[in-house]
């Protein structure tokens, strides 16, 4: 206890004031001696809010830093089901209201709504006050799940006197780093109430429970030359408790009992005893195994955090934080046009397929819905349509810092480093959804407020990871930009990244609400569209005119040298224009076509034809 105690002392901030260790009513951590850092020659000071889920994490920070409360998450947050449960928490607190997906909606400018799916999946999203329909939507997706083993829907086994939890692998998890950790269970069960009803409710044993233990080195000499390659049907699995000696007839009738069992009696008597409730009670349960160890700032200036799922909880928090923290005030929507969302989905792991993944409809169903329940009934043609083209969607999930004991399985120009700033991820064959409009969009928004940012591209030789990005982009048609937090150790059961770039990604996610609509309307729209009165910019050169041609084989009109282009038939003429081509007319009369390639499109104008 102690140990954990001081390891949840450890949240503190970068500020160089005097350390000061907040006193508790404990005599054993008031005895604690300062730590100075010998580094830069500098105390710090401990924040000391603690992981509880009837508390309300500390909403003042620290020279603007939320990793504090990110430990708090983190800490509360063992499953998707309680990552969901703590948000929802969070938002109920700071106000918005929750909305049922069953029932009809009532919106209204300003509003703030939430609404959550299988208990693992939740969307929030706040509406300016000056929208109108037909507006865009600016959202930020993550996933609250990560790689983890599952219990499975006949756990029960026993091996050599043990009892053993079957389990399941869930998504690419590095499974050796599970070997030789303290381990438990949390999850979703499903109790019978004293009326017949049955109820939802979650749990989480603390105390280390399970354990998978490694094969001492005397039983497989070679393994540190051939590497560590467990099965992971036979040697996965954990440890529970040891068979009771079987001795008496009632001792003898308990182990037959937890022989023929779904899940052993003794973890089924530990769920009950957690829950208050009788092990008949318990009609079904939803686990996953969870590393009991909390998650902590380490390093020499206490500059990392040590955690398991960062991946992807700490792009989940860092979203929540900062949809919260935009519209606090009554004034923060009252100039905005757009709707801002979060939506955090589950089952991301293993490829989004399911009705609380991004896969689902859910994102673009919300949408919909708001946009006609604020029309009232008055939805104009295109209005859903126009919408998802003017908004944009930020796909959150951590990125690959660069290993420096690996260098070289990063591509050399695109070595993201931690404490440098968010990551702009790119992949030409699509496996992130980013570019290059989106990118510089983003990035823009960082420039305002001053915000690094870092890019990463795989190198060739390699495969590439995907998110829910593409997913999204595919399924609704919205812009895509995919960005996140650099770390290590991905996938592991404990993983590392910097507190810094987690303030960086809550700062750029906050910034990105306020001001993402003022840094789309410079960019203006690109369409395949032409008004009767429009100009084409071409070399201006005697002789040279364009020609127009369209999939529709209609004539759209001709320029002289001057480029002004005669009256068009149509002002959707171009709206399947198929080529442009330069002619060019010598003395003899004899003409030349010359390709040009179209750089882009402008409405009400084409422009910056290059040959």
């Amino acid at each position: 206890m102690a140990a954990a105690s001081i390891s949840r002392l450890q949240i503190l901030s970068s500020s160089p004031s005097p350390i000061k260790i907040i006193k508790r009513s404990s005599a054993f951590l008031s005895k604690i001696p300062p730590i100075h850092n010998h580094y830069h020659h500098r105390s710090r000071k401990f924040h000391t809010t603690l992981c509880c889920s009837t508390s309300t994490p500390s909403r003042i920070l620290e020279n603007g830093s939320i990793v504090g409360d990110l430990l708090d998450y983190l800490n509360e947050s063992w499953t998707q089901f309680h990552a969901t449960a703590e948000a929802k928490r969070q938002l109920i607190d700071a106000g918005f209201d929750l909305l049922n997906e069953n029932e009809e909606w009532e919106l209204k400018p300003g509003g703030r709504y939430f609404f959550t799916r299988n208990m693992s999946c939740l969307v929030a999203f706040a509406i300016g006050e000056k929208y109108s329909v037909g507006n865009g939507f600016h959202v930020i997706a993550a996933h609250t799940d990560s790689p983890c083993l599952k219990l499975k829907p006949r756990s029960a086994s026993s091996k050599s006197s043990y009892l053993m939890v079957n389990v399941q692998t869930y998504g690419g998890g590095l499974w050796h780093t599970w070997f030789d950790r303290d381990l438990s269970v949390a999850g979703r069960v499903i109790v019978r109430g004293s009326d017949g009803s049955f109820l939802h409710k979650l749990v989480k044993i603390k105390r280390p429970l399970l354990r998978i233990p490694t094969l001492a080195i005397h039983l497989d000499r070679t393994v540190n030359k051939d590497g560590f390659k467990p099965n992971l049907e036979t040697h996965l699995i954990p440890l529970l408790a040891t068979k009771s000696e079987e001795g008496s007839s009632e001792t003898k009738e308990k182990n037959t009992e937890s022989s023929k069992a779904v899940h052993h009696p003794l973890l089924m008597q530990v769920l009950s005893d957690e829950l208050s409730c009788s092990i008949d009670d318990i009609v079904s349960i939803e686990l996953n195994v969870c590393d009991t160890q909390p998650s902590c700032l380490g390093g020499g200036n206490n500059e990392f955090i040590f955690s398991g799922r960062l991946d992807n909880l700490a792009s989940s928090y860092c979203a929540l934080r900062a949809l919260i923290d935009s519209c606090e005030s009554s004034s923060d929507l009252s100039n905005d046009t757009a709707v801002r969302m979060i939506a955090l989905f589950d089952n991301e792991e293993v490829g989004s397929g399911s009705v609380q993944g991004a896969g689902a409809p859910t994102m673009f169903q919300a949408m919909k819905r708001i946009a006609v329940c604020l029309a009232r009934n008055n939805v104009n043609e295109g209005a859903i349509e126009r919408a998802i083209r003017q908004s944009f969607l930020v796909s959150a999930d951590m990125a690959h810092g660069v290993h420096p004991n690996f260098m070289e399985k990063h591509e050399e120009h695109h070595r993201p480093e931690m404490q440098k700033g968010l990551v702009i991820k790119h992949n030409a064959n699509q496996r992130y959804a980013t570019s290059g409009v989106t990118a510089f969009l983003f990035k823009e928004v960082g420039k305002i407020h001053n915000l690094p940012s870092q890019e990463f591209v795989v190198r060739n030789d390699m495969g590439c990871g995907s998110t829910i990005g593409p997913i999204l982009a595919s399924g609704t048609g919205i812009r895509t930009v995919d960005c996140g937090i650099p770390q290590l150790s991905m996938h592991s059961v404990r993983e590392i990244c910097a507190k810094e770039d987690v303030d960086i990604a809550y700062k750029y996610f906050k910034a990105f609400y306020q001001n993402f609509s003022s840094i789309d309307k410079k960019l203006e729209s690109l369409h395949w569209k032409v008004s009767s009165s429009a100009r084409i910019a071409v070399p201006d050169s005697p002789g040279l005119a364009v020609e127009l041609s369209s999939l529709a084989s209609h004539s759209v009109g001709l320029c002289n040298s001057s480029a002004s282009i005669a009256k068009t038939q149509t002002s959707d003429a171009l709206s399947c224009l198929h080529s442009i081509r330069l002619k060019r007319e010598s003395s003899q009369g004899t003409r030349t076509h010359i390709p040009v390639k179209i750089v882009a499109v402008r409405q009400p104008s084409l422009q910056h034809l290059q040959s």
